[in-house]
């Protein structure tokens, strides 16, 4: 089966390269260079030369606050792009598998209520009110689609919420590390989706899917038995939403129900706890000399 991938130096696109690769022709993981997923005529390009049986976009705009300052780069990239790909996804008759995030709800469900597929989306930010409009503009363009909602994602490739936690531990050892804890989402391993997509992209579903972990912490939670998992030395105290204030609004509740890979059977999400602790057993040295160095 020959698969595009886009988005290449992400951390969940180099992931979907390791697991995709024994099974799928991957033509090649477009990096932003390679493939400016903005550019329309660039995209009918690629995709009319490669004609790929699947598109996997994992190229995003994730920078949730500089989204709220960046107005125009975050909508051509995580609302344009997607509409480029789609539509070239219909002229080639290509699958398109794209990931979405929790950000498109407004996180007002009391905890620990899940949002399911079906749930009112409510976007309160830049980035969420973007990513939607992807979502809709991908359904407007093909019916050959599957949108894949994720979020609180982690993993070995590149920066994120518990490599951070890791860097702030190591390289202070005496200071009080303060983490929110009245925000709530399922942090997810970025291995474990893109077994997850694997999956997903062989089966014949279309439409919208959730896929995070089983289960549910807030930040601090988190961050607090991640570092335990570690063995590392650690101060870490709870905070409010309040206390830490960021430009772009966040759910307070971003925890996800995987609904409909349940029903068909094929959700291969684990317990987050379990995903977090293989984490740090597998890449605990690296993660570590990562931290160390400042990286």
């Amino acid at each position: 089966m020959k698969t595009l991938l886009t988005g290449a130096q992400g951390q969940l696109a180099q992931d979907c390269i390791k697991v995709l690769a024994a099974d799928h022709t991957i033509c090649h993981p477009f990096g932003s260079r390679e493939l400016d997923i903005t550019d329309s005529h660039m995209v009918k390009e690629v995709l009319g030369t490669i004609n790929p049986d699947i598109v996997v976009n994992c190229a995003a705009y994730t920078a949730v606050d500089g989204c709220e300052s960046d107005k125009d780069r975050c909508w051509k990239v995580n609302a344009d792009g997607p509409g480029f790909i789609a539509d070239g996804c219909a002229q080639i008759g290509a699958r398109m598998i794209h990931i979405s995030t929790d950000y498109v709800f407004d996180g007002r469900k009391t905890v620990p209520e899940q949002y399911t597929e079906e749930d009112q989306v409510n976007p309160v930010s830049e980035y969420g009110s973007s990513k939607l409009a992807g979502e809709i503009r991908i359904r407007e363009k093909t019916d050959n689609h599957l949108i894949i909602r994720t979020a609180w994602l982690y993993g070995s490739g590149s920066t994120n919420f518990l490599k951070t936690m890791l860097r702030l531990a190591v390289n202070n050892p005496g200071k009080t590390i303060r983490v929110v804890h009245d925000q709530f989402g399922s942090l997810t391993w970025t291995y474990r989706l893109a077994q997850q997509i694997k999956i997903l992209l062989e089966s014949e579903l279309t439409g919208t899917v959730h896929a995070t972990a089983e289960g549910h912490s807030s930040w601090y939670e988190g961050a607090k038995y991640f570092l335990e998992c570690m063995k590392v030395p650690h101060i870490i105290e709870p905070c409010t939403t309040a206390d830490y204030p960021t430009p772009a609004k966040r759910p307070a509740n971003s925890i996800l129900e995987n609904n409909r890979i349940k029903k068909h059977r094929l959700n291969l999400m684990n317990p987050w706890q379990e995903d977090v602790k293989k984490f740090a057993e597998l890449h605990g040295d690296k993660l570590l000399a990562e931290a160390g160095a400042g990286l």
